[in-house]
Formats: structure tokens, sequence, C-alpha cells
């Protein structure tokens, strides 16, 4: 039986939580203790009698996860992952905010143990939660059963547990996050609001005047609505009944005051990003009857009751590894792919496997990626994904014979067994859903739309940047050659912008065979996001020599026509401008003017190589560089230099047949090679 907690000393807990905020904070001189003082009782109910977890071990693959969306509450998690035995100490609660500690502003995935992703930029953390709760019912689906075992393994059957808040709830990712959970029916997805109606700005009726109970209901949500934030019993009244809610996620929604306890402060807006101030923290205090000194207090009798329910959720923990060995045992063949999925070690070979089948073949490189995400369908079967209501169009395409995820599955078959995920017309979260697959450990997901349409994924890009996710990100439609679509949907500045953020590896590969060892470096060697951006029209297939080293894509960079002797003029470019620089430098060596040709398709991968590679390829010795760009390209500066020339765009596009945009925009091999020699003219 739990060792048993009573009123006094569950209140001790719960103030010991919100003075640790307070604590750390003050000591920070920022920081947002508001939150954590309103949601004590509320994390420590969760913590305490509802999450599964064993902190020596925070990888467990049968935990329950939990999320804190607001991650500006972030000191609610730390004292929360702190009183429950996490590698978090007391000195790092201490140095809350400060260079190196393990206890940054906002929680950081793979910075700090227990966490389970970087929360801060709000609507996204809940928005990874539906990703996490979908790979679990993938899981479930797939290994979660017994098939005449003993016992059923248990992976899976985890639940995603998380707190948001009004500016969650405000943001356009969350109910696009919250529509696709409801039409998955994510059973398996338990979030608390913490409705304490204040935001920065004042009362939330300066904004927000929505009916959120009804609006989840209508999403297809179970909803418990108005529930005292400090009325611990009809909180878990509504926690166990989401538990046992199996069809649909769930929301609680918790009415909480904000800054709870300080005389001068609570219920206001400057609880929310402020430290109380030295006089408002003793006042604070005296009236929730805690010590003033000493700061960062931890009574003895709440280590001791913390301590003993981490004893008995590691004892749980025994008894459900004790059931999936029984399972492991008696299904071996499932035991053996469970770990080879999340092993996640692929064939050496594979890039260059993949590669080969592209050889010769002329095709948008949208029509090279299906191709090579068909194939990779046998391959890896950890990889999981769709688009936003454009698989259509390649970006990317439905896989057939490999089931749809959710309603659209075939009669009679698990609802998520199938590997197509149908997103729907939902870029935002899209993105983020697909960082919470990733984050779950089990699946590789792949997701999709125009290029244009990244714009609506940048948040959800840069954090899987900033978390190192094995997630590929597929842009379709990468130029001005959309065409007709006009500038809308024709992205010219887009592959800048990708190529400027920090860890996210971007390819625009010209050809097939460039388009098979972009997903096969992924596979093989990333340790963060990918991105293609792919060609709407018909490239060609680039002329390589025998024995060509498919690797040499890898390079980033590579010698695609070389010249006898010193070039006179090297043209840089990637996707479908490799082609017209081809033709553009067979023109040129008609009046005398050699020009060698490099690919580019990973601007990331060249720039990662040796100076002696770089300079190798791309000498610093007064040869004259052009690059070649459908769109702005200015990605390519740092190699021109200043006064190499960047042949692209300077403005929006046009709506037109894309060969007249072509003509009209200089695109052509006529127009390139008189825009060479006037270059050259001029540096000569």
């Amino acid at each position: 039986m739990p060792v048993q907690c009573s009123p006094d000393l569950r209140e001790k807990i719960e103030n010991t939580i919100r003075f640790l905020a307070v604590d750390a904070v003050e000591a920070a001189g920022c920081g947002h203790p508001g939150a954590p003082m309103g949601l004590a009782a509320a994390g420590l109910e969760i913590f305490d009698q509802h999450l599964q977890f064993d902190p020596s071990d925070p990888a467990w693959p049968l935990r329950d996860r939990f999320i804190l969306s607001g991650g500006h509450a972030s000191m609610l998690l730390y004292s929360l992952l702190h009183l429950f035995g996490y590698d978090l100490s007391l000195d790092e609660i201490r140095h809350f905010r400060q260079l190196d500690s393990q206890t940054p502003g906002h929680p950081e995935y793979g910075h700090t143990p227990g966490v389970e992703t970087t929360t801060g930029p709000l609507g996204q953390g809940f928005a990874n939660a539906v990703g996490m709760a979908l790979a679990g019912r993938l899981t479930r689906a797939r290994f979660g059963g017994h098939d005449g075992a003993s016992e059923p393994s248990g992976l899976g059957n985890h639940f995603i547990y998380g707190i948001m808040g009004d500016g969650d709830m405000m943001e356009g990712v969350t109910g696009e996050a919250a529509s696709l959970a409801g039409h998955l029916g994510l059973g398996n997805l338990i979030f608390v609001y913490d409705s304490n109606k204040i935001t920065i700005d004042g009362s939330t009726d300066l904004s927000f005047s929505e009916d959120t109970a009804a609006i989840f209901g209508a999403r297809g949500w179970h909803v418990a609505d108005s529930i005292d934030g400090q009325d611990v019993l009809g909180l878990r009244r509504a926690l166990e009944e989401a538990r046992a809610e199996t069809e649909r996620p769930s929301l609680v929604i918790l009415e909480t005051v904000i800054g709870r306890g300080s005389p001068n402060v609570s219920g206001q807006s400057k609880a929310h990003g402020a430290k109380l101030g030295s006089e408002e923290v003793a006042l604070t205090k005296q009236a929730m009857g805690w010590p003033e000194q000493p700061t960062f207090l931890v009574p003895d009798e709440v280590q001791a009751y913390c301590a003993e329910r981490v004893r008995e959720k590691q004892a749980d923990r025994v008894a459900a590894d004790v059931r999936l060995q029984a399972w492991r045992t008696d299904n071996p063949k499932s035991a053996a792919s469970w770990d080879a999925i999340r092993d996640g070690k692929f064939p050496e070979d594979l890039g260059v496997r993949l590669a080969e089948g592209r050889l010769g073949v002329t095709d948008a490189t949208r029509n090279h990626s299906k191709a090579v995400l068909t194939e990779l369908a046998e391959i890896v079967p950890q990889l999981i994904g769709g688009s936003a209501d454009l698989a259509g169009s390649a970006a990317p395409p439905i896989l057939a014979g490999r089931g749809v995820v959710g309603p659209g599955a075939e009669e009679g078959e698990d609802t998520f067994l199938g590997r197509n995920i149908h997103f729907g017309v939902r870029e935002h979260a899209m993105g983020a859903v697909s960082n919470g697959i990733a984050l779950d450990g089990t699946f590789i997901p792949y997701c999709g739309t125009f290029l244009i349409f990244s714009d609506y994924m940048r948040p959800s890009l840069r954090l899987a940047a900033l978390m190192k996710l094995r997630a590929f990100f597929i842009f379709t439609h990468d130029s001005f050659f959309v065409g007709e679509d006009g500038p809308t949907h024709q992205p010219v500045e887009q592959v800048d912008s990708l190529d400027a953020m920090p860890g996210l590896t971007v390819f625009r590969p010209a050809d097939g065979v460039e388009t098979a060892m972009a997903y096969g470096w992924a596979l093989q060697n990333s340790q963060g996001p990918v991105a293609l951006s792919l060609s709407r029209q018909a490239l060609p297939a680039l002329d390589r020599p025998e024995g060509f080293d498919f690797k040499e894509v890898w390079r980033g960079a590579y010698t695609v026509r070389a010249t006898t002797g010193p070039p006179d003029v090297i043209l840089l470019a990637s996707g479908s401008e490799v082609s017209l620089c081809l033709e553009t430098a067979a023109a040129l060596a008609t009046g005398g003017v050699e020009a060698r040709v490099v690919s580019m398709p990973s601007l990331e991968l060249f720039q990662s190589q040796s100076e002696a590679e770089q300079l190798r390829l791309i000498p610093d010795d007064g040869t004259p560089i052009v690059a070649v760009e459908a769109g702005c390209g200015e990605r390519f500066r740092r190699y021109v230099g200043r006064q190499g020339l960047i042949h692209g765009l300077k403005h929006f596009g046009e709506s037109a047949p894309y060969k007249q945009l072509a003509e009209r925009f200089g695109f052509t091999p006529e127009a390139l090679s008189q825009s060479v020699r006037e270059h050259l003219d001029r540096v000569i």
C-alpha cells in the first residue's frame, strides 16, 4: 500500500515547491514565480499519484511522460524533479537561470534529467505531447499486445500528462494539435489547463473569451470543467477518469490563482514574469507559515515522503520490467524488432544502395524522393509520416500498401498500425507533432509541404534543431519554377532562411542520386533534423564519370564539370540550377571561357569540411565565382565574396508557366551566359 500523506504534510510539500520557485527566481533576479505558486498542488498530485517513472532511469521506455507546455513556469518542473529523485541537486536549483546550470530559464531537452521536451514558445509543448501520444499508440499497436505471452509487454501503454496555461490555449498551434488529437482519438493524452485568467498584459478578459470546454468537447476531447486548483480530491478524480477514458484525449480545466499566497501580488499580472521582491517574499512566507530562513528549504519530512514514493515507483518499475521480459521470452521476433527499431542503426551502404536505383533517371526531385521513401519503407520500419494535405504532390507521398493512421485505416485493422499520417492542413501542428514523435525515441518521423509553407513551421523546425531531433522535413516546389501559382507560392527567400538556422542540415539536390544520398546521410550520419528542398519540375540526371564515388555528395559540394586547366570562372549552384549551369558552361566554352561547375547540395556539409578541402574546390585566388539560384541566393555570399556575382532574384516571382518565368528572370543558358560574361568584363 502506498505511503500515506496527511493534509498537513501535503501542504508542506506544496509550499516546498512554491518557495523553491520563489527563492530561485529571487536569487536569479528574474523569472516567473506566479504559475509555480498556483500550480504546486496540481504538479504534486500528478507526480505523486499518477505519473509512472523511475528517476534513476529517465529514458525508461515504459514511463509516463510529463510536459510543462508553459515553459516559463520551469521552476515548478525543476522543484518536482528535485523532490522526486532526479539527478538535479539543490545547488542546481540555487543556480536557476545561471550560466552552465541544469536549470535554464525554460526547460531544455537533453540538458536536464527528466525534461521530456524543450518548451517556452507557447503551444509547442502541447503539440509535442500530441506527437508523443501518437507515438505511444503506434508503439502499442505494434508491440503492446501479448500474442500468446503470459503478460502483455506494456510497450506503448504509457500516458502523456501535461500542464498548459492561458497563453498556450491562445496560440494557433494548440488549436491545430488539439483538433488532430481529437480526430485520432488519442486516449493516452491527459492535459491540465491552468486557467488562472492572467497573462502578462493583465486579465485574459482583454483578449480571450472562448468557451474552452465547449471547443475541446467539439474537437472530440473528454473535458472535466471548473475544478478548483486546491481541490486535490476533485483533481484526482478527474485525472483517474481521464486515464480510464481510452478513446478520447482528456482536458482538465483547473481554476488556479497565479502567485497563490502572496498578499499583494496573487491574482495579478505582475505575478507572471518578475520576482516578488524581498519584502513581498517575506510577507508571503509569513502568510503561508513558512520560515523566512533558510532559503531553498526542503524539510526532512518532505524529503522522506518523496524518497519513499520514489522507492514505491521503482518497485512498480521492477514489476513492469518483469512483465516486459515475459513478453520478450514469448515473442522473440517482436522483441528483436523492437530492439532493432530502438537501436536506430542502418547499413553503411544504405545511401549508395538508394542512389544506384536513381542513376540516369530524369525526373523531378520530389518524385525521386517519393521513390526513395517507398524503398526506405522496406528497410526502415520505424520511418513514419505524411504531409499537410499535399500527398498528391509528393510532398511527401502516401506510401502504397503501408496503411493509414487513424480513421482512414481499413475496416477491422488497428487504426494505429498504418504508417501514413494525414496531418490535414495543419502545418504548425504537423511540425510540432513530428517533433513529439521523434522525442518518443521509437520512430523516425517525416513530414512535408510546399517550401513556401515552411514559414508556418519555423518554430517547430527551430526547436527540432535546438533539440537535435532525428526527423525529416520534406519540402517541394522549391523555387520560382512553381510557375502559375504565382508569388504567394514561389519561395525565393526560404532556402536562405533555412540555411541560416543552426543545427538544421539542408539538402537541395540536383537529381535522383543527390536526393537518395541526402536520405542516406540523414539516416546514417545525422545528429539532428534534415530538411530537403525538392523541385516540382523534371531535372536531367547529372552525367557522372565511371567510378564516381556517391559519397562525394556528402562533402556538401563537388565538381560536376571540370576544366583541363585553371578555370576562368567557377559556377556554383544547387538543385535545378546545376543543370542550367552545365548548359551555360558548354555555351561559354564556345566563346573560349572555361567554367568549372560545382554542385552544392548542402552548404552546411560543405562548411563542415576542412578549409583546405573548401579551398581546393572553391579557391580564394581571385578566380571569379558566380552562384546561381532560382531565388534570392544570399546563402552563397560567403563563397562568391564581395566581388562575386549571385545570379538570383531580388524580388518576388510572378504568375506564369515556369519556362516563361525562366525567360523573364534570366534563367536560360543564353541569359546566364551573358550575365557571366558581363561579370567577367567587370572584374578582369
